[in-house]
């Protein structure tokens, strides 16, 4: 007996091999053979451990040969040697060395065996016809293979059959006792047959069958050989061919057709195109793949990933409404073990009046995701097969990593494409009616108010080019935030109008985290359908805004949710262009420096030509502030 033996290293195969056998039936020939290619003229007891080079062998891994010494250690297969002309010895296949590989173990984790029939040129015949009842006993026998340690017959052909135990072992694929697929297989292609059914009208068409046959052998079937494959399946199944094209019962047939046949391989490499291990199971490589996020930076969707999604929700928006009903969601995360998206994902995006998720509301959940998360969202676009529908190497051609932040502040432009604001206020200011306002409803519209998200995303036009904005609403517990809560691109502070302590939260926040900090800040209040008090800070809001040079505060309707559309506006514009809106990169604005400015222009006018567009721009905002909040240049003292 030999065992071969395969490890993991760094995504490359090695294959260990054990050879038992009783005595004097050629085991240590055969290896001696093997290696040099002759029969050797003195056998030793036994052989020492051999490998293998990968490029010297069919399945281009490395093997390594071990002679059993009354010892077996672990082995990925092992290879029983048996005397075709020794009855006795095909005997102790049964009675010893099966026993002694796998006695014991669970169905499902046995170590493959190959059964080998030494000496047969000292035979006529073949031993075969003894040896079938002892294949069908037991399953985990993948073969037989008859060789000459003497006059090289089929010795490589040995090594061959043992490495393709390894590399494709039957055992995760199929059940030779129930002739059948196991269930872990038939989840696996049926989730490959739904990502290659690319109009998901649930049958493999033949543009499809070849773009499925090129992704996985790297060239498409012949038109005669596509027929072919088609009129097999018809032949042996009632519901394989439906309409000229494959359905999942024909694929699932196939394969199966495949393994009996002996062409595991086949089946393999499919299965490894798409992310599987031997397990059955996704591999880390394919679901994880590497992405570096330096700090600072943030990762957003490309062109290459909302095209890949555009084209999924067409596919399952299967009665063109565009929108996405959850029968239609369903399906189309079918291909994962879990339902990714929650109730919440009603609350975080725009839906239609049936509360089905529109086009728009699911191209913002993922953007939302890509955001927050994007590791979580390379595995769903893993699941979905985008490496596989795009023809790219993995998930992050998909995503794009923005520039660091601080070098957008210095060139005074951006290039992203999605923002974040913190919502904060005390409780009860509105801020989930706010975030809801933002969809296009009020809080009582809620689908689920018992599933609740902290976040809101939808589209704004912002110098004619649409932006993603998030809103987070913090919910905070005590009066100050912890430094991670202030992080963001624009901070929305918001009070309570009718709440004479409200704005004092707001002032104490931004004072502790944002005065300094270069973060946008815009003030809102709220409820401003309730009659306004004073607030107990030591002056209004809007005189508090100029002093600390931030935006006039904005004010927002609970009821009137249409006229609060300029808030989302203003909110992206401060995160787009924070040089204008940070009071930490504003030109000083007080009414000594505006004046000067002006009058200079006024003189001058081709100075304003050789001004600096971002000190131009700060200028006349400046002067635009200033007559929100006072309506005059000339504020009071």
């Amino acid at each position: 007996m030999f065992p071969l033996f395969r490890e993991d290293c760094s995504s490359v195969f090695h294959v260990l091999s054990t050879l038992l056998s009783p005595a004097k039936v050629g085991k240590t020939s055969l290896i001696m053979s093997l290696v040099g290619e002759e029969f050797p003229d003195v056998v030793p007891l036994r052989a020492e451990e051999i490998t293998i080079p990968a490029d010297v062998t069919p399945e281009k891994v490395p093997t390594h040969i071990v002679d059993y010494s009354g010892k077996l250690l672990f082995a990925n297969v092992v290879c029983v040697v048996y005397d075709v002309t020794q009855e006795e010895t095909i005997d102790k296949i049964r009675t010893k060395w099966i026993p002694l590989v796998n006695g014991g173990a669970e169905k499902g984790s046995k170590i493959p065996i190959i059964l080998v029939g030494n000496k047969s040129d000292l035979r006529s015949g073949s031993s075969m016809e003894t040896i079938l009842p002892i294949m069908n006993q037991f399953s985990e026998i993948e073969t037989c293979v008859e060789c000459s340690a003497k006059n090289l017959k089929n010795i490589s052909e040995l090594f061959y059959y043992a490495q393709k135990a390894v590399l494709h072992p039957t055992a995760p694929l199929y059940d030779p006792e129930d002739k059948q697929l196991k269930p872990q297989c038939v989840r696996a292609l049926s989730r490959i047959f739904s990502i290659s059914d690319q109009d998901n009208d649930r049958i493999l068409s033949d543009a499809e069958l070849n773009y499925f046959q090129k992704s996985c052998f790297g060239n498409p079937l012949a038109p005669q050989a596509l027929e072919d494959v088609k009129t097999v399946v018809w032949k042996n199944t009632s519901d394989g061919v439906q309409d000229n094209g494959l359905t999942l019962n024909g694929f699932l047939f196939l394969n199966t057709l495949f393994i009996q046949r002996g062409r595991h391989e086949t089946t393999w490499t499919i299965l490894r195109k798409f992310g599987y291990d031997d397990t059955l199971e996704l591999t880390d490589d394919y679901l994880y793949p590497q992405l570096r996020v330096p700090v600072g930076c943030t990762t957003e969707l490309n062109h290459l990933g909302y095209q890949f999604l555009q084209r999924l929700f067409e596919k399952y928006d299967e009665d063109k409404d565009s929108a996405l009903s959850p029968a239609e969601l369903r399906n189309l995360f079918g291909v994962f073990p879990y339902m990714p998206w929650s109730e919440s994902v009603y609350s975080s995006v725009h839906t239609t009046e049936e509360t089905y998720i529109s086009q728009r509301g699911y191209l913002c959940q993922w953007t939302l995701s890509a955001y927050l998360d994007i590791h979580r969202c390379l595995e769903y676009l893993g699941y979905l097969g985008y490496p596989i529908l795009m023809e790219q190497d993995s998930q992050t051609s998909a995503v794009t990593v923005t520039r660091e932040k601080a070098v957008d502040l210095e060139k005074g432009q951006t290039q992203r494409s999605v923002f974040l604001c913190k919502v904060i206020g005390p409780r009860g200011t509105g801020k989930t009616a706010f975030l809801q306002a933002f969809l296009g409803r009020s809080f009582s519209d809620e689908r689920n108010p018992s599933a609740f998200s902290l976040y809101t995303i939808n589209t704004v036009t912002v110098a004619n080019q649409e932006k993603y904005l998030i809103l987070e609403e913090v919910d905070v517990e005590t009066e100050f935030l912890k430094a991670a809560d202030a992080a963001c691109d624009v901070a929305c502070l918001m009070y309570d109008v009718s709440d004479p302590d409200s704005f004092n939260y707001c002032a104490s926040i931004y004072k502790q985290h944002y005065m300094d900090r270069g973060v946008p800040c815009v003030v809102v209040g709220s409820k401003i359908d309730l009659p306004e008090v004073k607030q107990h800070h030591g002056m209004t809001p809007a005189e508090f805004c100029y002093k600390h040079r931030l935006p006039a505060p904005l004010r927002f309707s609970t009821v009137h949710t249409q006229s609060n559309t300029h808030i989302y506006t203003k909110l992206a514009w401060a995160a787009m262009y924070p040089y204008v809106h940070s009071p930490s990169h504003r030109l000083p604005h007080t009414l000594t420096d505006t004046q000067s400015e002006l009058v200079n222009f006024r003189d001058n006018p081709c100075s304003a030509l050789v001004c600096p567009p971002k000190k131009l721009v700060l200028l006349i905002y400046t002067v635009y502030n200033l007559h929100q909040v006072y309506g005059t240049l000339f504020p009071p003292q």
